[in-house]
């Protein structure tokens, strides 16, 4: 395995442009980079400029991985900029996309099913619980959308792998997998999202494992809040997820997995906005409702291991959600706005530093990049 980021939390990724961007993962002694979409590489899809990034990420020894974008259709009014790669026909538009990804190379590409409406709170901050059309219409026409793009994914040895994202469960990606075929499809798993779907992250990791062709790895604090519980992200092996469990899953169903940490952004990429935490409405019965495959022996896991992170931070072994706000290295007051470059650079190297030894205590191979060497 090999132990990367996601570009959008790299800090100052836009600001480099990503050829510098490989520079500054080599800089900061990470294994590679995973940019959401080939337009976060070239927005126009320029082929001379993607095989200039292939051929410096392999001169730097860096693992390249890409995507296609969100596939839900009733999102596409809020993602222009997929609609515009194809001249208006979004499906033109992630075509190119997966030809051009798969001409350089990037044959795991990432998809998601959903937007996070961070300005809400609620079940009302994602697709899953919007009320102009029921959640199992989106599905469907998620998977209209695989089915259109399926052939072009076979033809060019591609895996379109939905992430385990806010809106989605692990056992509706599993049926989209079954319907579609997992010869083109696969999943991204976010090590920290199915939190707020009430799922265990040991369960879903377990349920997924065979299908992981992707990482997104990150943390968080769940705890009980007003109207139920609140996610706040976390450095890794600083939050509720037990990586000395999951890595080992990972590493056994695919040992060449890349590991793209994705941590909190740096307010000097992106304006906070008001709401810094993700209220999980789990005793509403709407919300319960919405999750008919959730158990409850992997309810009671999920609550208990809340539970043992509560006791945590009462005793002050870590800290509550306001300290952490206001420190210096967590989250910061929205007054401060003070969780900039140097901040997100220290979330990174904390993260990073405990997937490294939870991977070396479970005996587990983990690569450091290598600069490819020139012929002579």
């Amino acid at each position: 395995m090999k132990l990367g980021i996601d570009s959008i939390k790299l800090p100052e990724a836009k600001k480099r442009g990503p050829l510098a961007s490989l520079d500054h993962v080599k800089e900061l002694g990470l294994a590679g980079i995973f940019f959401s979409t080939a337009l976060d590489m070239s927005p126009d899809l320029d082929s001379g400029l993607l095989r200039e990034i292939r051929a410096k990420a392999d001169d730097l020894g860096l693992y390249l991985e890409s995507g296609i974008g969100k596939i839900n259709p009733y999102c596409s009014a809020e993602e222009p900029a997929l609609r515009a790669a194809g001249g208006g026909d979004i499906i033109a538009g992630f075509t190119r996309m997966i030809e051009a990804s798969a001409a350089i190379g990037c044959h795991e590409l990432w998809v998601a099913p959903g937007n996070f409406k961070g300005e809400y709170r609620g079940r009302l901050a994602n697709d899953r619980f919007r009320t102009d059309v029921t959640w199992e219409e989106q599905l469907l026409g998620i998977e209209k959308v695989l089915r259109k793009l399926a052939p072009v994914a076979r033809a060019n040895g591609a895996h379109m792998n939905i992430e385990t994202h806010d809106e989605i469960t692990s056992f509706e990606i599993l049926r989209l997998i079954e319907r579609v075929g997992a010869d083109c499809v696969g999943v991204v798993f976010d090590t920290a999202n199915g939190l707020q779907r009430g799922e265990h992250p040991v369960f879903a990791a377990k349920r997924l494992a065979a299908y992981i062709r992707q990482t997104h790895i990150k943390d968080a604090y769940v705890g009980r809040a007003p109207g139920g519980l609140d996610f706040q992200t976390r450095p890794v092996g600083g939050g509720i997820v037990d990586f000395a469990a999951i890595l080992p899953i990972l590493a056994e169903a695919n040992p060449t997995l890349n590991l793209s940490l994705e941590v909190a952004q740096s307010v000097a990429d992106k304006p906070r906005k008001a709401n810094p935490r993700q209220c999980i409405e789990i005793d509403d019965p709407i919300w319960r409702a919405g999750h008919p495959d959730l158990t409850a022996d992997e309810l009671a896991a999920y609550m208990a291991m809340v539970d043992a992170y509560e006791k945590r931070v009462a005793s002050g072994a870590v800290l509550d959600w306001e300290t952490y706000e206001s420190s210096r290295y967590g989250y910061p007051t929205y007054e401060v706005q003070s969780y900039g470059f140097d901040e997100a650079i220290a979330f990174i190297r904390q993260s990073a530093r405990h997937v490294e030894t939870v991977c070396a205590e479970k005996g587990l191979a983990l690569s450091v990049p290598e600069k490819k060497q020139k012929a002579a």
